[in-house]
Formats: C-alpha cells, sequence, structure tokens
C-alpha cells in the first residue's frame, strides 16, 4: 500500500503549481474545473511516483498556518533530495527567490539533514536528505 496523493487548498492556484514545478520538478496535468462547485484544482505528479493535489474555491474560510503556531492536522511535506549539498543548494536558491526559510539546514535529532522552507501559502516544506 502507498500514498496515492494529498491534498492542498490553496488561494492561488497558479502560483503554487508554477511553485512546485520550478523548485522541486513537479509535473502539472491539465487544470480541473467544475463550474457547478466552483472548484479548481492540479494534479503534480513527482519522478517517483507520488502526487499533490492544489486545489481552490472561492468561498474558503482562512487559517491560521503558522509555523510558529501549529495546530492538529497535516503539518508539512518533505520532499527528498540526493545528498546534504542539494539541500544547502536549494535552501539558498528558496532563499535569494524571497522564500522564508523557517529552519536553516541541520541534522536532525531522528537523522534527517533537513532545511525548512514555507511554500507561497506558508505550507510547510521539508528538504530533507
Amino acid at each position: 500500500m502507498k500514498i496515492e496523493h494529498i491534498a492542498v487548498w490553496v488561494k492561488d492556484l497558479e502560483r503554487s503549481r508554477a511553485f512546485y514545478e520550478k523548485y522541486f520538478g513537479a509535473v502539472s496535468n491539465e487544470k480541473y474545473i467544475n463550474p457547478i462547485k466552483n472548484f479548481e484544482s492540479y494534479f503534480l505528479s513527482f519522478e517517483n511516483g507520488s502526487r499533490l493535489e492544489i486545489m481552490t474555491k472561492p468561498d474558503l474560510r482562512e487559517s491560521s498556518n503558522s509555523y510558529e503556531f501549529q495546530q492538529f492536522g497535516i503539518i508539512h511535506i518533505a520532499f527528498s533530495v540526493e545528498n546534504k549539498e542539494k539541500v544547502n543548494e536549494l535552501t539558498e536558491t528558496l532563499r535569494k527567490d524571497g522564500y522564508t526559510i523557517a529552519g536553516e539546514p541541520r541534522t536532525t535529532g531522528d537523522g534527517y539533514y533537513e532545511s525548512v522552507i514555507l511554500d507561497p501559502e506558508n505550507n510547510i516544506i521539508e528538504i530533507v536528505a
């Protein structure tokens, strides 16, 4: 058994799609639009077969999505890269491009070398090796 996909609500569907394509190598399908439900989404596929569904609709409530003040529920997505150097490189690229680095590269207590960044919607993304 494997996780088929994870879905995330976003405000700016196009910006989120571009972010995951540019920095994490996602390949997007064609936009799905359901005019009856006022719903739009993309499935983003990654090299290893995992997928992320990003979805939007105008009547969603704001969440208190915050790195500092977390709440119950899914809290982060981790992307694995080849090695520590790739963690450092991608972290620096994201920093240069103006994204928030919530956690500098380091070795964690559970053995990962990781950095933590926030995506365009302030979702927590770990880059791990």
